[in-house]
């Protein structure tokens, strides 16, 4: 069965870093289009970023462009989200997600990504 494994998640004072890592488990990644989200406390899930499986292509949210960057090794069969910059709003669980799309496709940040993993804990607090 697909399954997605999320890590790195964890507590980080505003404007620090911390970079999510994505695994597969029963397939292999690079098959496959990644994408980033989060969920508030209280609040509905939304797209952070996500890339096709190429990985020349790149899609964020409005909120993290230029702060958070999306990048796949398919060699070590991983996708990886950095985030700087924190802020105290991006605190969420953060899940990745996996579709069977097109090599160079990059969804919309909206798209029903039919495999999720569990998801990993994010606070950005002082």
């Amino acid at each position: 069965q697909l399954q997605l494994v999320e890590s790195g998640g964890g507590l980080v004072q505003p404007g620090g870093s911390l970079r999510l890592s994505c695994a597969a488990s029963g397939f292999t990644l690079n098959a496959y289009t990644i994408g980033w989200f989060r969920q508030a406390p209280g609040k509905e899930r939304e797209g952070v970023s996500s890339i096709s499986k190429s990985g020349i292509y790149t899609k964020y949210a409005d909120s993290v462009k230029g702060r958070f960057t999306i990048s796949r090794d398919n060699v070590k069969n991983m996708v990886y989200l950095q985030m700087n910059s924190l802020k105290p709003e991006d605190t969420a669980v953060y899940y990745c997600a996996a579709a069977a799309l097109a090599w160079n496709s990059v969804p919309p940040l909206d798209y029903a990504m039919p495999y999720w993993g569990k998801g990993t804990l994010v606070t950005v607090s002082s």
